[in-house]
Formats: structure tokens, C-alpha cells, sequence
């Protein structure tokens, strides 16, 4: 009788929250590296008894996993995905995809269905958001200039097999580039830095020409995309101008209208952003969870380059100069 009241207590008592169940290896944050080389993004979080995950798979935003499958220390769930570049008559391919959690290693496996030949990739296990810095005290270095005026020294294309649109002309990096739809892969090529950095705070001036939407991106340590477009273009990007491309929405849409030039001061400092644009501070000091579709790479405690979108629409930059934190902040 005292074995069965035990054993009810214990059920109740887990019911109800008051055991707590042994830690799932799955739960937190992970950077991707994805089979395609691409970068992705998968936060898994546990409330109660209840596991949701969300997903940031090479382009995009980051969006929930629906109908997803939890084991001890695996996720497994179904998604369809289209090539690169692929014409649209063509469809996507749906997979099965299994991640299996080991300490800080993510391993992964997706298969084709039905019946595919499986591919592997790895995931690495990320830490947890820093607290807000205090601007204040952040100290800087000094100003380092990024382009030259005259040439591409400093930069490279970073994809060689694609087509390179970028070039100097009377002191502007200029992209050339026919693209006039916000379709999420594109022929040209994007640029980045030679140099790679930590956190910083970056100036640079951008124009979007007349006549056509008008889109780029600024990607933070190839990680972070800030969007590059103008007031009224109809490739507001998720967000609009000056926004971290799907992950935080400015408080206005400070832009100005297409042809004139812009004005950026983002700074970046323990994964918080700081974007100012054309003067007016439009995000203040806000939590990037994690990286942004189309960057360089995922992993948050790695540095990384200053990386501009290309591969959409033509646009202009001039005046980059980034001042790095220094150490004794």
C-alpha cells in the first residue's frame, strides 16, 4: 500500500512540475553548417514539457519547426528544400532530418525521400546571449579605412564562380548588376574584407539608383545582415531600411528616397547592434539572436569580415571606415 501511494505522489508531483525531468542534450543554440556550405541557424527551446524549435536555413528568416519529433538529445523533422539558382518550374526536394546532440557538437543527417542517399553536416552548440552592454564605457580604436577610393585592395568577391559586378568608378564602390527582383539568390557575386574582425563600429555611406527597387545588405562579421535599401522601395527586405534582416524590426523607416545618398553608424558590441541611419537612431542596443539569412557563416564567437550584398540589386558605397572595440573596454 505504501509502494502504490509513493509511486502516485511521484506521478502527481511530475505532472504538476515539481520533478524536474533530466536535461535534453538538444536543448540551445546552434550554428549550422549547412551541406551547401551555407550558414544556418536552429534554436531549440524546452518550456515544461513542451519542445518548440525554430530554424534559419540558409535564406530568409528563422521560422518554427511545425510537426517536429524529440528524443533524448535528437530533433527529427521533415522540410523541403529547393536548389540554389533552381528555375522555378522546378520543385523542391523533401527531406528527413535527423540531429543528434553529442556535449557541443550537433551531428545531422538528411535524407531524401523517400529512399535518397543520405548527406551529413555538423552543427556547433552556441553560448547564451551576453547581458546589454553599456555603451558608454565601450572604448574604440582608432579609425581604420576600409576602401581606398581607387581600387578593390582589402576586398575580394567572396564566390569566385560567380559573376563579379563590383568596381571603382570616381572614388565609389559601385555593384552593376541587371537584377531587379528580391528573389533570395542571384549570379553576382557579394564582397567582402580581406580582414576579419571582432565587435566595432562602422560608418559608410550607400546610394540605391532611381528607377528599380533597390536592395542590398551590410552583414556584421559576415554574420548580421543590416538591409541597405531606401525609403520607398518596394524590396523592403523583411523589415525595411536599416533593419537586422529578420530579426529586428526599426522603430521608423528613416530612409530617404532612391538616388540620394545615405548615411550608416552601426556599431556592434556583445552580439547587441546599435543602427543609426541618416542620423536617427533606429535600433538601440537590441539582441541579435543569431545570424541572418544569406550570411557568411553562423558561428556568434568567431570574427568575421565586413560583407556586402551583391548578388541583388546595383548599389553604391563610399566613406567606410569601422573603428574595432579595443580590448580594455
Amino acid at each position: 500500500m505504501r509502494v502504490r501511494t509513493l509511486i502516485f505522489i511521484f506521478v502527481m508531483a511530475a505532472a504538476a512540475g515539481r520533478i524536474a525531468a533530466a536535461p535534453n542534450e538538444i536543448i540551445g543554440q546552434w550554428s549550422l553548417t549547412l551541406p551547401t556550405d551555407e550558414a544556418g541557424w536552429l534554436n531549440i527551446r524546452q518550456n515544461g514539457g513542451a519542445v518548440t524549435a525554430e530554424l534559419m536555413w540558409a535564406v530568409g528568416a528563422a521560422r518554427p519547426l511545425e510537426r517536429i519529433e524529440v528524443g533524448d538529445g535528437t530533433l527529427s523533422f521533415t522540410r523541403a528544400i529547393r536548389r540554389p539558382l533552381a528555375p522555378k518550374e522546378e520543385s523542391a526536394t523533401r527531406y528527413r532530418i535527423t540531429m543528434r546532440a553529442k556535449g557541443d557538437v550537433l551531428r545531422c543527417t538528411m535524407r531524401p525521400e523517400p529512399d535518397g542517399k543520405p548527406v551529413e553536416f555538423l552543427g556547433k552548440r552556441q553560448p547564451p546571449m551576453p547581458p546589454r552592454p553599456d555603451l558608454s564605457r565601450v572604448k574604440f580604436g582608432e579609425p581604420v579605412t576600409l576602401f581606398n577610393g581607387r581600387d578593390l585592395g582589402g576586398w575580394r568577391v567572396s564566390n569566385p564562380a560567380k559573376r563579379n559586378g563590383w568596381s571603382v568608378r570616381d572614388g565609389i564602390l559601385s555593384n552593376d548588376t541587371p537584377k531587379t527582383d528580391f528573389g533570395s539568390y542571384g549570379e553576382y557575386a557579394n564582397l567582402r574584407t580581406d580582414a576579419e574582425f571582432e565587435d566595432f563600429q562602422l560608418q559608410l555611406e550607400y546610394r540605391l539608383p532611381a528607377g528599380v527597387g533597390g536592395n542590398s545588405g551590410i552583414y556584421l562579421r559576415g554574420l548580421y545582415e543590416v538591409q541597405v535599401t531606401h525609403r520607398d522601395s518596394k524590396m523592403q527586405g523583411i523589415n525595411g531600411p536599416g533593419a537586422v534582416f529578420g530579426r529586428i524590426t526599426p522603430s521608423r523607416n528613416a530612409g530617404k528616397p532612391a538616388g540620394e545618398w545615405e548615411s550608416f553608424q552601426i556599431t556592434l558590441v556583445d552580439r547587441h547592434v546599435t543602427v543609426v541611419l541618416n542620423g536617427d537612431k533606429v535600433i538601440d542596443n537590441a539582441p541579435v539572436e543569431g545570424c541572418t539569412g544569406g550570411a557568411l557563416k553562423s558561428d556568434v564567437t568567431a570574427p568575421g569580415p565586413i560583407y556586402l550584398q551583391g548578388d541583388h540589386t546595383a548599389v553604391q558605397y563610399r566613406n567606410i571606415v569601422l573603428r574595432p572595440v579595443r580590448p580594455d573596454r
